[in-house]
């Protein structure tokens, strides 16, 4: 009889090393979240929730959306037939 063959196969994300479980996903940007941090205790939660707000966002973003919510706010009120003129005399 023939012996079978034996294939040097190895999976791509495989680590023979032992550093980690090959079938743990997980995103790249997880290490840099203070959300994925076990927090237990409502006092971490709410310093955590305090930090984050305090931080500084990129301000193109804020402008961008300021815009676009008062592009779709003014849409809304065309829609319904909003009339302007009870705010100006």
């Amino acid at each position: 009889m023939r012996k079978n063959r034996q294939f040097d196969y190895q999976p791509r994300y495989f680590d023979d090393k032992g550093k980690g479980n090959p079938y743990k996903i997980e995103t790249k940007f997880d290490k840099f979240r203070s959300t994925t941090a076990n927090q237990r205790g409502l006092k971490n939660k709410i310093s955590n929730a305090l930090s984050d707000a305090k931080r500084q966002g990129d301000r193109n973003i804020k402008i961008r959306m300021a815009v676009i919510i008062a592009i779709l706010v003014f849409c809304f009120l065309y829609i319904i037939d909003f009339d302007l003129s009870i705010f100006f005399s």
